[in-house]
């Protein structure tokens, strides 16, 4: 669909867990086969550390379910699908995916420095839920350049 070293900016956010970690890497080199040499992949997914470290505080499962196995209804003309997350990330499981497949850096990003910090995706997600002067950030993310 997009050409050879087309494409500036690639942003991700809360998506990539929905793939099979063996399928993550295809996915991985698709994209940066697209980018731009210097072209950024700006991704965000849960952050495994964050979420065992709000279950160690609060020792409520209820409080990470959700952000750790995700669940997504799609309605398609087969009738309504149901999708799983299907891995956890964390910094260095994340970034040894991202140089495997060929990104030449890596780094975390702060969202509120980024072009979409008016869009309140998952990358600003915080336990408790919108504080996001006091709560713990519970999305890693990240930044790979091509």
């Amino acid at each position: 669909m997009f050409a050879d070293d087309s494409v500036d900016l690639i942003y991700c956010s809360h998506a990539l867990q929905y793939f099979d970690r063996m399928q993550a890497p295809d996915v991985l080199r698709e994209w940066r086969r697209v980018l731009k040499p210097g072209g950024i992949l700006r991704l965000a997914v849960p952050d495994f550390n964050a979420l065992v470290s709000v279950y160690e505080r609060t020792g409520n499962l209820d409080e990470i379910v959700g952000p750790l196995y995700g669940r997504m209804m799609v309605i398609t003309e087969e009738g309504d699908k149901v999708f799983y997350h299907r891995t956890a990330y964390d910094y260095r499981w994340l970034e040894d995916l991202c140089l495997q497949s060929g990104f030449r850096s890596f780094r975390r990003y702060d969202w509120r420095e980024t072009i979409h910090k008016d869009y309140d995706d998952f990358s600003q997600a915080y336990k408790p839920h919108m504080d996001k002067e006091y709560g713990q950030l519970i999305s890693l993310n990240v930044e790979a350049m091509k």
